[in-house]
């Protein structure tokens, strides 16, 4: 009498194991990107910041748009704050982004830089007055990215649940060159719509002839 074929299937204690090891690699590698961009040396990062502010200021001039979500920076970081004063005095609104809940998409607050902030327990800076903006573009502090784009997060996925919406603003990425790296994609990651780094070079783009850093894959 034949036999039914028959599909090898992983039991659960295999798959969840695997599991745990994707996830705790992810870690080890987000502990290692934070740590090797934390130990930049100051005048290193300040001519890196600089360059970043420089490409994001060459994207935005090609691609004009009046509000920017951008973020506060934390563990070592990009800072940008002196892009977002040359942005704000240029009369682009710009927004701060709020954690609503653990499991719900970000919201963006109006934000001027001079504007009363208050630091959260991550010392995130988040404005005194909440006055809602829907940013056109975000720019996203990556702890690593991919060649293709893709972003590794902190993890609590705030920005995947806010890119997953309907509509969803255009995503810039920003890191530094030494945050490239290669790390398992999940179904539910979308890539940025472009990374930008302080040696991102100019490369040929859909639209308008030209197109800053790692494009989306």
């Amino acid at each position: 009498m034949p036999t039914k074929p028959s599909i090898a299937r992983e039991n659960a204690n295999t798959v969840a194991e695997k599991a745990h090891m994707k996830q705790r690699s992810k870690r080890d590698l987000r502990t290692h990107l934070i740590d090797a961009r934390s130990a930049l040396p100051a005048a290193e990062r300040s001519l890196h910041d600089a360059a970043i502010g420089a490409a994001v200021l060459r994207w935005l001039a090609r691609h004009p748009v009046d509000s920017v979500g951008v973020y506060w920076p934390i563990r070592g970081e990009p800072d940008l704050r002196i892009l977002y004063a040359h942005l704000a005095e240029s009369g682009v609104q710009l927004a701060l982004p709020l954690v609503i809940g653990a499991d719900t998409p970000l919201a963006f607050a109006a934000w001027t830089p001079g504007d009363a902030v208050t630091l959260n327990r991550w010392g995130i800076g988040t404005p005194d007055v909440v006055v809602p903006v829907s940013p056109q573009v975000l720019l996203i502090p990556c702890v690593g990215y991919d060649a293709a784009g893709h972003r590794l997060g902190y993890g609590a996925g705030y920005y995947d649940r806010t890119l997953a919406e309907g509509a969803p603003p255009q995503a810039i990425g920003i890191a530094y060159t030494l945050s490239l790296a290669e790390f398992a994609v999940e179904a539910h990651d979308r890539p940025m719509d472009i990374v930008l780094t302080e040696a991102t070079p100019v490369m040929p783009g859909a639209g308008d002839g030209h197109h800053d850093g790692a494009r989306r894959g």
